[in-house]
Parts: C-alpha cells; sequence; structure tokens
C-alpha cells in the first residue's frame, strides 16, 4: 500500500525513543500489517493524509501530497482519510480517532460524501460537520476540490499544533517505552510538549499586547479629551465619582497588561477597559443633563467606540444576519448602506477583523463583553472564527493549577483511546466494533 508521508519533525532528545521502537516493530510485524484501519492510523500518523489504493484513481497521490503539505503549512492537527464506501461502517470515524490517539479535528471521504468529527480541545464536533457540509455542498463530488475547501476553512480554527510524528509513535508502544526507559522518555515528551504550549502563548500574548496597547491608549486619549476639572464650580459628587472610576479603570488595564502572563490574561483588561469607558458615557450624560444611559455591550464592530446605543441587523462577510449592538456611528452607517467601522488586527493572512483573526483573541473579545450574560458573544460571532470557541464550556471556565481550561486536552495532545468520546462526533450514530475492514 502506497503511503502518503509528510517530513516528521520530531529529533533531539526523542532519538533513543525511535531507536527502541525500531527494534520492537522488527520483533511485532502483525502490528503493521493488519490493513484496514490499522494501516489508515499509521498513515495518519505520519502524514496526516491516507488515500486507500482502491481511492487513488479518483485522488491521485500527487494531489494527496499537495493537501499534506498544505496541513504541514498549517501546522494544524487535521486528519484526512479517503475510502471506498465499501469500507465504511458507522463507527469508521471514531474508530479512526481512537486508533490515531491525537486530539484533532478529523474527516472522511467516501462515496461522495465528507464526514467529519472533533474533539473539544480543537474545535468540536458540530463545527467540524458544519465546515465538511459547506465544503461538500460547494464543491459536489470533486474530492480534491472539497478536501482544500474543508482544509482551508477548518484551519484557521482549529486549536492547538501540528503532531510531532516521532512523539506519536512513541505513544503507541507507550507501556514498553516506560519500562525501558524508566519514565525518562515520557518526562522529555512531556517538556517537549509544554515548552511548544509555551512558546504558542507567549507568541499569541505579543501578537495581542500590540492590540491592547492600541486599544488603552485611544481609552486614554478619550480621558484627555474630556476636558472635565473635578475642582470646577459646576462639577457634583456624582460626576467626580465617574471621573475617577474612569481614571482607575485606565490605570488598572495598564497595569494589568504590564503584568499579563499568557493571552488569558488580557480578558481582564479589556474588562477594565469596558468598564471605564461605560463611566465616561455616564459622566458624559451628567454633564449635559440627559438621562443616564443604560449598560450595553461595547459596540461589535469596534469596542474602541464605547458603549453601543442599539441593536441592528447585520452580516459578516459570509455569515448570516443578526442583531449586534452598534454605537450611533456605525449604527448611521449600516443604516445608510455602508459598511461600518470595523476593528482589524494584522495577521498572517493580513488585516482581518479581530473575530477572524485566531483563537488568541477570544480573550480579548470575552472580557469585552464578560458583563453582559455567557450566550451574548456566541450568539453574535455564529460562523465566524472565535464563533466554536464562543460556545464552548471552555470560554467562560475558570482558570485550573496549571493555568489552563477546564479541558483536558488541546488540539495536538496525544491522548490514546483515553479521550471522551462524548466530546467527539460526526457521521452519525457512532457504536464500538472492530476495527477490521479487510484491506482497503
Amino acid at each position: 500500500m502506497r503511503t502518503l508521508a509528510r517530513r516528521s519533525r520530531g529529533a533531539g532528545p526523542l532519538a533513543l525513543v525511535a531507536a527502541l521502537l525500531g527494534l520492537l516493530l522488527l520483533v511485532a510485524p502483525a502490528a503493521s500489517a493488519a490493513g484496514g484501519l490499522s494501516d489508515a492510523a499509521a498513515t495518519l500518523k505520519k502524514g496526516q493524509v491516507y488515500v486507500a489504493p482502491a481511492m487513488t484513481s479518483r485522488f491521485s497521490e500527487s494531489q494527496a501530497d499537495a493537501l499534506s503539505k498544505k496541513i504541514d503549512k498549517a501546522d494544524k492537527p487535521i486528519f484526512i482519510a479517503v475510502i471506498p464506501d465499501s469500507a465504511y461502517a458507522k463507527s469508521t470515524l471514531q474508530d479512526l480517532r481512537t486508533l490515531v490517539g491525537v486530539d484533532g479535528v478529523y474527516a472522511v471521504w467516501h462515496d461522495g460524501k465528507l464526514d467529519a468529527g472533533g474533539d473539544r480541545g480543537a474545535m468540536g464536533a458540530a463545527q467540524a460537520q458544519r465546515i465538511a457540509g459547506a465544503a461538500q455542498r460547494s464543491n459536489g463530488g470533486d474530492i480534491n476540490a472539497t478536501l482544500n475547501s474543508f482544509v482551508d476553512q477548518a484551519a484557521p480554527q482549529t486549536k492547538g499544533t501540528g503532531v510531532n510524528h516521532s512523539t506519536s509513535i512513541a505513544w503507541v508502544v507507550i507501556p514498553l517505552v516506560l519500562v525501558a526507559l524508566a519514565g525518562t522518555g515520557v518526562f522529555l515528551l512531556f517538556r517537549r510538549a509544554k515548552k511548544r504550549k509555551e512558546e504558542q502563548a507567549r507568541a499569541e500574548l505579543e501578537q495581542l499586547r500590540r492590540v491592547v496597547d492600541e486599544d488603552i491608549t485611544a481609552f486614554g486619549e478619550e480621558l484627555d479629551r474630556l476636558d472635565f476639572s473635578p475642582a470646577a464650580a459646576d462639577a457634583d459628587d456624582a460626576q467626580r465619582t465617574d471621573y475617577t472610576h474612569a481614571l482607575d479603570s485606565y490605570e488598572k488595564s495598564k497595569r494589568l497588561m504590564d503584568e499579563a502572563k499568557k493571552p488569558e490574561d488580557v480578558k481582564e483588561v479589556t474588562e477594565a477597559i469596558e468598564d471605564g469607558r461605560f463611566s465616561l458615557a455616564t459622566l458624559a450624560a451628567r454633564r449635559e443633563k440627559r438621562p443616564l444611559p443604560e449598560r450595553r455591550p461595547p459596540c461589535f464592530m469596534d469596542p474602541r467606540h464605547g458603549p453601543s446605543v442599539k441593536d441592528v441587523d447585520w452580516a459578516p462577510a459570509g455569515g448570516s444576519a443578526r442583531a449586534v449592538p452598534v454605537c450611533q456611528a456605525d449604527a448611521d452607517r449600516v443604516a445608510a448602506g455602508l459598511d461600518p467601522a470595523i476593528r482589524t488586527v494584522d495577521t498572517d493572512q493580513g488585516p482581518q477583523p479581530y473575530w477572524n483573526a485566531g483563537p488568541a483573541y477570544a480573550p480579548y473579545a470575552g472580557g469585552y463583553y464578560s458583563g453582559f450574560g455567557g450566550g451574548l458573544l456566541p450568539g453574535l460571532l455564529v460562523g465566524t472564527m472565535l464563533g466554536s470557541m464562543m460556545s464552548s464550556p471552555a470560554y467562560a471556565a475558570a482558570p485550573m493549577m496549571d493555568g489552563g481550561y477546564q479541558d483536558q486536552y488541546e488540539g495536538g495532545d496525544f491522548t490514546g483511546a483515553d479521550f471522551n468520546a462524548a466530546d467527539f462526533g460526526g457521521g452519525g450514530d457512532f457504536g464500538g466494533g472492530d476495527f477490521g475492514g479487510g484491506d482497503w
């Protein structure tokens, strides 16, 4: 059977693990020649794309290699299998996930249909199914176009990083490696995974820091333009209280951003900015003898616009219309048929709206909208990159002792069969069953 593999990124301390594995495979040839799902899983651990020999006339090696390179470049735990319909069963997708043993997003093409599922730590089953359905509807029976469309849409929304293949091999025989290395190898595996996550978190924090610093600066400039003196004859205690609270929020946001150690810490910063901006809106109403404003969410288009004044029907690019809170200026633009002034941030793909800039922006948006009900932001973000994240329990979860969230695993982690199958789905009613299926 042809193996479509990509370059392994593993090296260094795991060389001993790889050597031991080679010896183990010499004495256990049956494991590598089981056929069916076993062969598919072994190939996916190497290249993340598997094509059954019976399907190479419809999805060529060059097409599969190009798809594998695309996944490799995206550096996401996405796994694709192309199999004949005769080899497909209701449990195929989940059985394949169990054998590969990596927390990620999985898709199986069979008989003109693309089924997909995912672990909560990477994306979640419902979101994976929606992306698969959209890719299939837009490309019909074209395998190559459908799979590329699926990866293009799924990669930006998948959490975690790609698979370190030498590490995944080690996990296949982890009980034997534990005996051989007396725990040393396992320690190195966990240390490498932890270091990778720490590096990713630092990069995301620096990306966020530039954006949040701009928000803090804009808030400070608004305070400077206020032209309010607490000692003025027409200033009363309520106005002084609003002004003091706004100043305190400004100083708090700067301090929290200076102290931030991980992306999740940004949530408290944007919470402070939102709170301070509402105090400014209240102060302005008091000075102008207007009714005090209702406590409303920030303008969805750009939280720097301050508290929203109304909801308007609006659809983001590629999404369906929904009611979103906006400032008066953006409400006027939408009513006139113009584009609102959307907050964009720099990404590898160029400027993007903050809701499509990657999972690092979940705490950024979450802080601005945290005081307005846990269901508000997921509803606003349906169909966007952050939408699937905000709809998961991890969005509102309290940090655990290790600084993570309540999800046990993240995309790209090695879980073996030890994962919550209730969090993984797609392709119908999954049952147990054997991993047979014959020689595809």
